[in-house]
C-alpha cells in the first residue's frame, strides 16, 4: 500500500488491511457524537421526541458506515484525498453532534448541512480524483453514491427549512439513503453497483466494524460516570455504576466472541453479503448501546425509588435490542442462531408487571444477571455458531 499521495486511489487487494491511525481518530470522533445522542435520549421526559433522537442516531451511523464501507474499504486510506474525506467527515460529525440539543427546539439547519455536506463533498472529491486518474469503473461507482446523496440531500435541506412536516420529510430522506444502498444504488444510465465490487471486501472491514462497536460500548460506562461525577457518591449510585460496567463487559463478550468474529470470517467466505448486511444489523446493535447508555444515565442519577415505565423500557430494552441485533446478524450470514441461549435475555420481560415498583438499580442488576446467563450458558451442540459459518461440532 502506498504511503504518499500520488499513487492509485483504489486499494490494492494485496495491500495492508490494518486500520490507519487516522481511521481510529475518525472512530473516536463519531463515538463522541453517539455519546451526545445517548445523553439527549436520557434527557427526554417522554417518548414524544425519542423517535427523532433515533433518526439522528441513524444519520450519524450512516455517515460513519458509508464512509467506511464505500470509501476507506475500497480506496487506499493513506492517500491524501481519502484522508481529506475522513477529516471532512469528522468535521461533519462534530457539526451534527453540536447541533443535536437544538434539534428538538427547531434549530435543525446545522444538522442537515453537516450531514448533507459530508456526503456530497465526499462524492465530489472521489469523482474528481478518479476522473483525473482516468479510473472509469471506480468513478462510475462513486458517481452512483453522489447521485443518491444529492437526491436525499434535497429533502434533508427542505426538511430543515420547514417546521410542520420536518420529521416526515427527514424520515423519507433517511429511507432513501438506506433503501438506495440496499438496492445497490440504481442510477439512471449507470445502473447498479456490480456485485463483484462488494466481493472486494477484505478483513479490514470486519476490523473496522469491531473497533467502532467496541468504542461505542464505552459509552455505557462513560455516560453514567459523568453523571456520577456530578452527583453525591453513595452505595446505590456506585452499585448502579458497577452494573453498567458489568453489562458493558457482557455485551462486549457477546459481540467480540460471536458476531464480531462472524463478520471477520464472512469477509473472506461471503464478502459481498457481509458488506451489504453489516450496516443495517450494526445499526440495531448501536441502538441497543445508545438505549443502554441512556438508561444508566438515569439510574445513576436516581437509583432508588420506583422505576417509571419509560425507564423500564430503556433498562431492559437496550441490552435486549443489542442481543437481538447480534442474533439477526449471525442468522443473516450463517442461518444459525443458538436459540436456547437466546431465551436468557428475554427473562427480564417476565418481570415487567412487577418491576415498576422496584428500585431502578435492582432492575439493572437483574438485566446484568440475565446477560451473564446468556454468555455463560452451555453451548447446545450443533446450534452454536463457531468461528466461521458452519455449526460447531459436538465434542467427542
Amino acid at each position: 500500500m502506498t504511503t504518499g499521495g500520488t499513487g492509485a486511489l483504489v486499494r490494492r487487494l494485496d495491500g495492508s488491511t490494518r486500520a490507519t491511525l487516522l481511521e481510529l481518530l475518525f472512530d473516536v470522533v463519531f463515538v463522541a457524537a453517539l455519546a451526545q445522542t445517548s445523553k439527549l435520549l436520557a434527557d427526554q421526559e417522554s417518548w414524544t421526541r425519542s423517535p427523532a433522537v433515533l433518526l439522528m442516531l441513524t444519520a450519524i451511523w450512516w455517515t460513519w458506515s458509508v464512509t467506511t464501507t464505500t470509501t476507506t474499504e475500497f480506496y487506499d486510506p493513506q492517500q491524501r484525498p481519502i484522508q481529506a474525506i475522513l477529516m471532512i467527515a469528522m468535521v461533519g460529525s462534530v457539526g451534527m453532534a453540536a447541533s443535536l440539543p437544538m434539534i428538538t427546539t427547531g434549530q435543525s439547519t446545522a444538522f442537515a448541512v453537516a450531514y448533507v455536506g459530508t456526503h456530497v463533498v465526499r462524492g465530489i472529491v472521489l469523482v474528481g480524483t478518479l476522473y483525473r486518474q482516468q479510473h472509469r469503473s471506480a468513478m462510475v461507482r462513486a458517481t452512483r453514491f453522489l447521485f443518491w446523496f444529492l437526491v436525499s440531500g434535497v429533502l434533508w435541506i427542505v426538511g430543515a427549512l420547514v417546521d410542520s412536516a420536518r420529521w416526515w420529510i427527514w424520515i423519507i430522506a433517511i429511507a432513501i439513503d438506506l433503501l438506495s444502498a440496499a438496492a445497490r444504488y440504481p442510477t439512471p444510465r449507470l445502473g447498479r453497483v456490480p456485485l463483484d465490487q462488494y466481493d472486494r471486501t477484505t478483513p479490514h472491514l470486519g476490523e473496522r466494524y469491531q473497533q467502532f462497536v467496541i468504542l461505542a460500548l464505552g459509552d455505557i460506562i462513560l455516560v453514567p460516570t459523568l453523571e456520577l461525577s456530578r452527583s453525591e457518591f453513595d452505595r446505590l449510585r456506585i452499585t448502579a455504576l458497577l452494573c453498567a460496567f458489568a453489562i458493558m463487559l457482557l455485551l462486549w463478550q457477546i459481540y467480540v466472541y460471536r458476531a464480531g468474529e462472524l463478520l471477520e470470517t464472512a469477509a473472506k467466505s461471503v464478502p459481498g453479503r457481509s458488506a451489504r448486511i453489516a450496516p443495517y444489523t450494526h445499526l440495531v446493535l448501536l441502538v441497543g448501546v445508545l438505549v443502554t447508555a441512556a438508561s444508566f444515565d438515569l439510574v445513576v442519577d436516581r437509583p432508588a425509588g420506583t422505576t417509571p415505565v419509560r425507564w423500564l423500557t430503556l433498562i431492559i430494552g437496550g441490552p435486549l435490542v443489542f442481543v437481538l441485533g447480534r442474533a439477526l446478524f449471525a442468522y443473516l450470514l450463517s442461518g444459525r442462531v443458538p436459540w436456547r441461549r437466546m431465551a436468557a435475555p428475554l427473562l427480564p420481560l417476565l418481570l415487567l408487571p412487577w418491576a415498576g415498583g422496584w428500585p431502578p438499580v435492582l432492575v439493572t442488576a437483574i438485566v446484568a444477571l440475565a446477560l451473564a446467563v446468556h454468555v455463560l450458558a452451555p453451548r447446545s451442540g450443533g446450534r452454536e455458531t463457531r468461528r466461521g459459518l458452519g455449526p460447531r461440532r459436538p465434542a467427542g
